[in-house]
Order: structure tokens, then sequence, then C-alpha cells
């Protein structure tokens, strides 16, 4: 019986190997079987490592230059015009969903701030990057000069004009709003403007670094630069030495103030220094910020009332010079008179926007009218018309054109929001500028020929916005445009096209001028056509006046058409 027992209860050497080689042949299977039914996710991952491997290093780079952009324009707005950028700017920034729009902001933003938009230059942008530049400099103390208290007003208000600096602290006598006495101090600066917008005259601002590192804070407590503050007994105040009051009465739970000064004026009144730290870091006022409301809010009133128009001149064929003429009648204007001149002030704001609601480039214009009529001629100019202009470069397509006056002596606005296309003069085609009708067209000397205001190519031009033309007032009507792409000849290297210009009034014709272009000075490829009538050859009415071009050489022919009035 314990044989028996023994035998069913151990089994024999050759037994126990033949069970473990079947359990190692089952659970290797189940590995197989296992590792055969790939996990789906781990797939995907190895697909995308591959795809990576396989990337063109050109898409690599150029996707390398995306994110160094998108990074660039995230460090425009903490770091570029951290100081100087408005809270409302700010709140549109972050609404912003591509980096197309932040650029066409960024160049908005600049062209706000530009003193002088008609040139290629903007100088508040260059003095804003020349004192971060001279920030990081000189005011560098383990973090970078534009971030630190110095940096920051250095940037916003420029270099002051008187620092009194003590860089190394020690002995200092007080001055009397401070209370008078000799002690010794941490190093210090103040920093005196003579005048800072939106704060006022006489502005002193002090730095202390009462660490010693180089890092100076800016304060409102003229006591921090001291180092002998909670010394007993020492750097007392006069007050304090004449009437023996303790010098730990100057302590309280705010922290330590000068106490009883003799005198006491705003660069020791806690309240104005208070008021002056709050205002000291708002960022500056964007000029015509009152305008640029008009425009956002959609504001339709026009207690100010003015006419308009613009005109289309080809530059290229993506660009185009777009004139922008206002005219005011005096009698609407608010004057002011003094030392026998007549003066009127008023803000004009132009935005040009395209469909998407963002600004075209170039296209936010914000300027001053400035206008003074002397006393004898007065009553005279006052029946009379006073004209703005301003000359924008665009590129062809559909805008939208916002145009915002305001007189400053009455606080009258007046508001335009039109439609704005502009065409297109496309390279090979013939076409024609605007018909521009103008009470006045001068040749300029080769030494103005340029860009500005009713200045095109050699010619001032001042049109006329409304189209009217007074007999006592004009002795002459003028026409100017331009014909773009006429064919020249092989052999001369000339254009040959026929120029009809057809005036009619009530639908009948009353005057037709024909010629052509070998009696132009300056036939060519491109031309321009001036033309000058005296008002005498028209009675008084409505008139219509149609330009035909024809191109002799392709038998190409363009139309353009105006209506006038003469009273």
């Amino acid at each position: 019986m314990l044989t028996s027992f023994h035998s069913r209860c151990f089994m024999r050497p050759r037994g126990i190997l033949l069970a473990l080689t079947s359990v190692f042949l089952l659970t290797s299977s189940a590995s197989v079987l296992g590792q055969k039914k790939s996990d789906p996710k781990k797939e995907e991952v190895k697909k995308q490592q591959d795809a990576k491997k396989k990337e063109d290093p050109k898409d690599k780079a150029r996707s390398r230059a995306l994110e160094d952009a998108s990074k660039a324009l995230k460090k425009w707005i903490d770091e570029d015009v951290a100081y100087v950028i408005t809270n409302e700017e700010r709140a549109t920034w972050k609404n912003l969903k591509t980096d197309e729009e932040r650029e066409s902001f960024i160049e908005s933003f600049w062209l706000r701030r530009d003193p002088t938009p008609d040139t290629i230059d903007n100088e508040f942008k260059d003095d804003h990057y020349e004192r971060i530049a001279y920030s990081n400099e000189h005011f560098a103390s383990g973090i970078p000069g534009w971030k630190t208290d110095r940096g920051r007003i250095y940037i916003m208000y420029g270099k002051p004009d008187e620092i009194e600096s003590h860089p190394s602290g020690g002995t200092y006598d007080r001055p009397i709003e401070e209370g008078g006495g000799t002690t010794s101090t941490f190093p210090f600066e103040i920093w005196r403007y003579r005048y800072i917008e939106g704060i006022g005259n006489e502005v002193l601002l002090e730095f202390v670094d009462p660490s010693m590192s180089g890092e100076y804070r800016m304060t409102i407590d003229p006591s921090e630069k001291d180092a002998l503050l909670h010394v007993p007994g020492a750097g007392l105040t006069w007050y304090e030495q004449f009437y023996g009051v303790d010098k730990a009465e100057r302590l309280n739970r705010d922290g330590a103030s000068v106490g009883n000064p003799l005198g006491n004026t705003s660069r020791v009144n806690p309240f104005d220094r208070l008021q002056l730290m709050a205002d000291i870091f708002k960022p500056p006022e964007i000029k015509y910020k009152d305008l640029e409301a008009v425009i956002t809010t959609r504001l339709s009133y026009n207690v100010l009332p003015f006419n308009w128009r613009t005109d289309f001149v080809r530059v290229t064929e993506d660009t185009v010079l777009t004139p922008v003429t206002l005219l005011l009648q005096n009698k609407d204007l608010a004057w002011q008179e003094q030392d026998g001149v007549h003066s009127f002030t008023g803000h004009v704001l132009i935005k040009v926007t395209g469909v998407n609601g963002r600004p075209a480039p170039g296209g936010t214009v914000e300027d001053n009218i400035e206008l003074k009529i002397p006393d004898s001629l007065f009553k005279q100019q006052l029946e009379g018309v006073s004209l703005y202009q301003k000359v924008i470069p665009l590129r062809p397509g559909l805008y939208k054109i916002d145009i915002v006056i305001k007189d400053v002596n009455s606080g009258n606005v007046g508001v335009i929001n039109h439609n704005l296309p502009v065409p297109r003069f496309p390279d090979e085609k013939l076409t024609v500028s605007s018909l521009i009708l103008a009470d006045r067209v001068e040749s300029l000397p080769p030494s103005q020929v340029g860009s500005g205001a009713f200045i095109l190519g050699g010619n001032k031009v001042r049109p006329s916005v409304n189209g009217e033309f007074k007999k006592d007032r004009e002795k002459e009507l003028n026409l100017w445009f331009q014909v773009y792409n006429l064919k020249l000849d092989e052999a001369t290297k000339k254009p040959s096209a026929t120029v009809e210009m057809i005036f009619t009034k009530n639908n009948q014709e009353v005057k037709k001028i024909v010629e052509q272009s070998s009696e132009l000075s300056n036939a060519a490829a491109q031309m321009t056509v001036i033309k000058t009538l005296p008002l005498s050859d028209f009675e008084p009415g409505q008139y219509s006046v149609q330009v035909k071009i024809t191109d002799n050489l392709t038998k190409d022919v363009m139309l353009a058409k105006d209506n006038f009035t003469i009273r």
C-alpha cells in the first residue's frame, strides 16, 4: 500500500520533464499569438514616426520658419510693445485668429502712431526700438534692461531732461520737502521730465537700488533710499532733531514714510505720488482715439458736413494711387480770432478696410487740418471752401472707406462710410485713369516732383470735389487724365492715338475737341493729357464730358465719363 501511494503522488523524472516542456510550448505559443495581434495605437505611432523620417527637408524648414514666426508674433505683444499697447488693442489682439491678421494688426498699430504717415519713415517706431536697445545696454542687472523700472520709463517717455545720479549712495542732505537733515543712502537716481503729455509739468521719478545689485526700483516713498532708516538715532530729520521726536514714529503699518516734512509739496504728498505712479505706467494715449471710436461704434450723424471724392491713378498693375480729397465750406467751421488772425483746427481720420474688415496696408491716415485767414480777408473767404487731400497707395480690390472730421473748436463731427472699389490697370491693356476735373493744374519744377497732397507725377492737380465751377470765382476748367499701355510704332517708337473730348448739355453736344497723340509733347506708351478751357465757353447748367481714346495701331478703344456744373 505504501508503495502504491508513493507511485501515485510523485511523478517519475521523465514525467516531470514532459510536463514542463508542454507548459513552455503553450506559453511560447500564447506569446507569439499576442505579438501577432498588435496594438493599433502603437502601429499609428510607428507610422507617424516613419512619416517624420521621410519628411522633405524643405517641409521641415518651412514648418520651423512658421513656428519661429508665430513665436516672434507672441514676443511682439509680450515684449516689444508691452508698455505702449493699450488695453483695447490688447483685447483686439487676443481675438485675432491667424498670423496674417496679426501681421496686419502690427502694421496698423505702428501706422496709428506714425507722426508723419505721408513719409516712408515711422519716427515713433524707430525711436521705440532705439529706446529698447538703449535700455538693454544701460539698465540690465540680472534681467534684461527693458524689464527694469528704469527701462520701462525710458521706453515709454524717452531720455529724461535731467538725471540726478548717486551710483554709490553715501552721505545725503535731504531737501526741505523731505524733512531736511543728513543721512546715508543706497544708490538712487532722480529723473526729471519738464513735461509729459497727459501727466503734467516737472515730473520727478525716483529709482532706488536697496539691494546694491544694480537693479533700481521706482518708488513713491522718498525714505526708501535711506540706508539708516531702521538705525535708531541716526539719519534724523530736522524735525526729529529740534523737537526730540522718536524716529520710530516714522514707521507705520503701511511702511516707512518721512514724517512731517517742512513744506508739504506734491513731491512727497502721498496722494499725488500714488496718482503719479498710477498715471506713469499707463500706455500713452493714441492720437485721435475719439475719431477711431466714431468709426468702430458706427455712429451715423453728420453735424459737420463735408464733400469728398476719390480718384485712381496707375503706378503698376498691383499698385494704384488713390487721392482722397475733402472739401469743407468755410462758413460751416468754427473759427477763433487772435491777434487779427482767424484760425481753424480740425482732426481727420481716414480708414480704408478690406471686405474682411482688416485695415488695408497704408490705408489708415490720422492728421491735423490747420487753416488761418487774416482779418482783412475773413469775410470774403468765409464764403469760400477749403480742401484737404491725402494720397493713399492701394492694391486693386473692393474696400470700405470711413472718413471722420472733427472741428476741435466746436466739437462738431462729420462722418462718411462708403464702398471703395479700386480698379486694376492691367499690363498690356489700354486703360485710362480717373478723369479729374480741376480748378487748377500746375506744372511742377523737377525738384518738387514726387508724392504729396495734390501732386500727381509732374503736376499739381487741385480737383473740383463736388464738380462745381463758379464763373465769379474761377476763370477756367481743367481736365487731367492719363492713358496707359498705348502700342508703340516699331519704326517711330511712338504711339498713334486719337483723343476725343465731347461736352454735352441736356444730351446735346456743345463742344468737341479732337487731338492726335503726335500733337502731344509727352506722347508715349503712357501719356498725360491736360486740357484747359475758359469758363466763358460754357453757359450755366449741368454738363457731361466723355473722353474717347482710340489706339490707331491696335484699334482698341477706351471710354471715360464725368459730370460737372457751371454756376
